[in-house]
């Protein structure tokens, strides 16, 4: 008979808060980044009729870029829609590029096809989403966190393969004696454990987290959240940490991109970001996320956006966001801001960033 369903991990190690971004050792970033993006889009044809024509598409993604260095963490935050999972994606080329530059590592991965990038696949992982359907429910645990080592020859078989799952399960605080059951028969926390013990398994040096505590409840995100920050010190692990939750993306990133509309329009450091906003959206996002100080959360002004985001398959001209910004003006509505930074790694997409007093 199964043991009760449970979100605690096995090892002793509490886990019960979040650790903060600065209570952990990070890598210093160097002048060669790990991974470099430049231009990235990423269309999704509209076809209709009988001959199905492409009569439009969907811009899921629009040009944007960014570099993540050795042992850094880059998050990645918006609204639903906003593009980033499909950003994401496509970084690990899961989906085919419409233009744009990828380089990892010096191999430039948009000038490659499928069967080139494969061998660079160990290096490269993803954890998703929903730890649900990202596990298959006909496969043990042992079979699931066991194929990568099968497929990419790294430990085929024997006992070797065994103990390497084993120890994996150790890293993630489960207990390797439950190796032969089945997803079922673990919570939601714990099947999220695995899918990260299946993205570790050939030691990466690069891993895609898509808002990999959305599907959690939030007594166990802080759980997850610790989980990667030690994961990431112990295996030198870099991260684009790509979520809506922007109080969790704080405690964990070294650097914030936010993302409207398949568009970047602010990258900073963390505490830049967050202490010193300069583009409207994130502003709107940053009043969104309460404040455990009933007097702190009373004083402060919130900022509420109108409507909800357009269309990825019409976008506003000018300025994306022009259509729900509080303080836009007739430029917004037919000039496209330039990236630019206005402060030391400090880049924003906004006519008016750089404005006195604002």
């Amino acid at each position: 008979m199964s043991e009760p369903r449970s979100d605690q991990p096995t090892s002793d190690e509490p886990m019960a808060e979040v650790s903060t971004a600065a209570d952990s050792t990070v890598t210093a970033p160097t002048d060669k980044p790990l991974v470099s993006v430049r231009d990235l889009k990423k269309h999704f044809p509209i076809m209709q009729g009988v001959f199905r024509r492409q009569v439009g598409a969907v811009k899921a993604v629009d040009g944007i870029s960014f570099d993540i260095y050795r042992g850094e963490t880059l998050g990645l935050v918006g609204e639903s829609g906003s593009g980033k999972s499909t950003a994401g994606r496509a970084v690990l080329r899961l989906e085919s590029l419409t233009a744009g530059t990828i380089f990892f590592d010096d191999e430039e991965l948009s000038a490659m096809t499928p069967m080139n990038v494969r061998p660079l696949r160990p290096r490269m992982q993803m954890v998703f989403q929903n730890p649900h359907a990202s596990l298959n429910p006909r496969m043990t645990v042992s079979s699931i966190i066991g194929e990568p080592l099968v497929e990419h020859k790294a430990f085929p078989r024997g006992q070797a393969r065994i103990d390497r799952i084993d120890e994996l399960l150790k890293l993630v605080g489960l207990d390797p004696t439950h190796a032969n059951r089945y997803p079922h028969e673990f919570s939601g926390g714990q099947r999220q454990r695995i899918g990260i013990a299946r993205a570790i398994a050939l030691n990466p040096d690069f891993i895609v987290c898509d808002e990999p505590i959305a599907a959690l409840d939030v007594s166990i995100q802080a759980q997850v959240v610790n989980l990667l920050e030690k994961l990431q010190q112990t295996l030198k692990l870099s991260y684009l940490f790509i979520s809506h939750d922007m109080s969790m993306v704080r405690h964990i990133a070294d650097r914030v991109a936010v993302m409207y509309l398949g568009r970047l329009v602010e990258l900073a450091e963390v505490d830049d970001l967050y202490d010193s906003p300069k583009h409207p959206y994130t502003r709107a996002l940053h009043s969104a996320v309460p404040v455990p100080d009933p007097e702190v959360e009373e004083a402060r002004t919130r900022v509420i956006l109108e409507g909800d985001i357009p269309s990825p398959a019409n976008p506003p001209s000018g300025c994306p966001f022009h259509t729900r910004c509080p303080v836009a003006e007739p430029q917004c509505a037919h000039d496209e801001p330039e990236w630019r930074e206005i402060e030391s790694g400090h880049w924003v997409a906004c006519h008016f960033a750089d404005r006195p007093g604002w």
